[in-house]
């Protein structure tokens, strides 16, 4: 049975935009933006402390695939966080980095027609605003529902025709994964280079990227579950199963430059509420950090990797042997910063959020179980980690 989440998924309220807040800056911001209490918090100078890398071509070659399904097994264990490297997806990395810059390029009127309605979270605007008078990050973002496909609200999508719900077959490129939408090479005569050095395509091409990005990033998250669950010694299906009917969630991120940098935060300290986010950086800005040993540590992002980190439902269905990390972004002082996330979690009410009998020894239950829907309601800001806080149990067992 599909869920009724969307009605409540983390819903925002409309602020102003960020990005167009700052032209008519000149030295001081708005105090909703300054952040005092994250001003003095320790951030690690040590750039070879690093979460680990990943080759996911050396798992699937079956010589190298020990040693480094070890490697998975560690970084999940211990970091929580890792860079996924030769994937097999840089390409369309490539054009969605080049999708979203274009997006956040636009004049701010165009970029209004996709703003988000009061209380929904989807479109152009700010995640997780619950109160008139709540501090904000230094960010905008863009989110639309890639998956499942029939929960696509066409509003905030460009408005072509509806065979977007169905994209068309079209000749497959040399080398491009079976399961892909494949879309014109880089060099075709579809996309032309644009001005700033980012490539303009025509709109018809935009909608088969995302679809084509999204399409290829749930495949391998999928995959990495089950990887996940093989190092477990549990079967694959007890993890990939959640997420057989994925609600999968794309999001677009730009932070600009700020003139009081250090007194803002680009997202809030959280972990992830669903199961697994697979990041891309698109202009090589520093700005994550993940929280390791009382300190922020800062991550370099390799070109075209993904950056994956385990969410609390992860934490909560492996019963705590994988952690979710707290996480922010700071923000630079002349540079802007853009990323796009793909979230993935269940998408059907009837999945139990709770440790997987499998991985429960001797009643050593250490997060209660619930219901889809009462897990979304648990939380709607970005606190720490307040959803597998709240999952936890005060004792061992239930």
């Amino acid at each position: 049975m599909a869920t009724k989440q969307e009605e409540y998924y983390f819903p925002s309220l409309p602020v102003p935009s960020v990005q167009h807040l700052t032209l008519n800056i000149v030295n001081e911001i708005p105090d909703r933006y300054i952040r005092p209490e994250f001003q003095s918090e320790l951030v690690c100078t040590d750039d070879s402390f690093q979460i680990p890398v990943i080759d996911f071509s050396k798992i699937l070659n079956e010589k190298l695939r020990r040693d480094e399904m070890t490697k998975l097994h560690a970084a999940c264990e211990e970091w929580g966080f890792f860079q996924l490297i030769n994937h097999g997806s840089e390409e369309t990395i490539e054009m969605m980095k080049n999708h979203a810059e274009e997006f956040f390029k636009q004049p701010l009127e165009e970029k209004k027609a996709y703003a988000q309605e009061p209380h929904s979270m989807e479109g152009y605007g700010q995640a997780f605003v619950q109160f008139e008078d709540q501090k904000l990050d230094w960010g905008d973002m863009y989110l639309v529902r890639a998956l499942p496909v029939g929960i696509r609200n066409m509003k905030f999508w460009p408005k072509y025709p509806n065979t977007f719900r169905t994209p068309p077959k079209q000749e497959k490129l040399p080398g491009t994964p079976q399961s892909s939408t494949s879309i014109p090479h880089p060099k075709s005569k579809e996309i032309q280079p644009g001005l700033l050095g980012v490539v303009r395509m025509k709109p018809s091409l935009k909608r088969e990227i995302i679809d084509r990005y999204s399409t290829e990033v749930n495949k391998l998250a999928i995959q990495l579950v089950g990887m996940m669950a093989e190092n477990l010694g549990i079967e694959a299906k007890q993890l990939t199963g959640m997420l057989e009917d994925v609600l999968q969630p794309l999001r677009m991120n730009y932070y600009p430059p700020c003139p009081q940098a250090d007194k803002v935060v680009g997202i809030s300290p959280h972990s992830d509420p669903i199961a697994l986010t697979l990041l891309i950086e698109t202009n090589n800005v520093q700005g994550l950090q993940i929280r390791k040993n009382g300190m922020w540590v800062p991550v370099h992002a390799i070109p075209s990797a993904f950056i994956v980190n385990i969410g609390d439902m992860l934490e909560i269905w492996t019963n705590g042997k994988y952690k979710s990390i707290e996480h922010r972004v700071v923000v630079n002082h002349h540079k802007e910063r853009l990323s796009v996330a793909a979230f993935h979690a269940p998408n059907n009410e009837d999945v139990i959020i709770g440790p997987r009998p499998d991985l429960v020894k001797e009643g050593a239950k250490y997060y209660k179980s619930t219901d889809l829907n009462t897990y979304y309601k648990l939380n709607g800001t970005l606190q720490g980690k307040k959803h597998a806080n709240e999952m936890k149990l005060v004792n061992t067992t239930e």
